[in-house]
């Protein structure tokens, strides 16, 4: 792998100028590759969305099915975001470049699969209580919401936001990755900063639906947001106050947990 720094000098990855050429890395050819998988991932999902408009739970998925939507999902709410980072990692890479990005972004995604599996027993248990148990799920609810908000506030938040916020500070951790898997290696270790970053915020999926595709423009919106723009932490503390918010409101509107509320039923005339 080549050097890191531009022809000034060494760059301070955590500092403006760092974050500037972070961003800069969304106008490269390998980041236009990454955000046409991403623009595919969200047209399969919006069509696949169509078909579970107001399901509830894990949707009638078994856990493979589960995992494999669920994939699908998160390629496109999250590879927009790391787009600089692919686009960086390939100016350090010499030859192969589109199958070695290619392998650091099933790294990553591999992380998010993985993460599929408690996402799909939280979703289990939000459909078993909402069919068996209503009130439980109204107390789910607000734990949901208050969760993501505590977390989105706490310190081990912002400790994952801001490695992701500096990808030349993990391109310069990578250098040392040697093997045949390094790539691989690579975007599973960038993927897993990112789950402890956005984990609080996709938790809400279990309350608002999985397949609440609002909601997903929603969340993606606010990872793009606080992992590029020069204020991204104090939009995550935002979102944190705002999810709180919704902690105390759901009490008496159910209705803002979709995910969580069952939807009483059609009178035939």
């Amino acid at each position: 792998m080549v050097g890191l720094s531009g022809s000034g000098g060494p760059t301070d990855p955590s500092g403006p100028a760092g974050r500037a050429q972070a961003r800069a890395g969304f106008v490269t050819r390998e980041a236009g590759l990454v955000l046409i998988a991403a623009a595919g991932a969200w047209a399969a999902t919006v069509a696949l969305a169509r078909g579970m408009a107001g399901m509830t739970g894990t949707m009638g998925l078994g856990l493979a099915v589960f995992v494999a939507v669920w994939t699908l999902m998160m390629t496109a709410m999250m590879l927009p975001s790391v787009a600089p980072t692919a686009s960086l990692y390939a100016k350090t890479v010499r030859s192969n470049r589109t199958v070695r990005i290619a392998a650091l972004v099933a790294g990553y995604l591999a992380v998010w699969a993985a993460a599929g599996v408690p996402a799909f027993g939280l979703a289990w248990l939000a459909g078993w209580l909402t069919g068996k148990h209503p009130a439980a799920a109204h107390v789910l609810a607000v734990t949901v919401f208050a969760a993501c908000g505590a977390y989105q506030l706490s310190r081990l938040k912002d400790r994952c936001l801001a490695h992701c916020r500096s990808p030349l500070a993990l391109l310069l951790h990578y250098g040392s990755y040697r093997g045949r898997f390094r790539d691989m290696r690579a975007g599973a270790h960038n993927g897993a900063y990112c789950l402890g970053c956005c984990r609080g915020l996709m938790v809400i999926l279990v309350a608002v639906g999985v397949m609440n595709i609002a909601a997903m423009i929603g969340l993606a919106a606010v990872v793009l947001i606080e992992k590029t723009w020069s204020r991204g932490p104090v939009a995550g503390r935002a979102a944190g106050v705002a999810a709180l918010g919704l902690a105390i409101a759901v009490i008496w509107l159910p209705g803002l947990a979709p995910g969580l509320h069952a939807a009483p039923p059609m009178m035939m005339g």
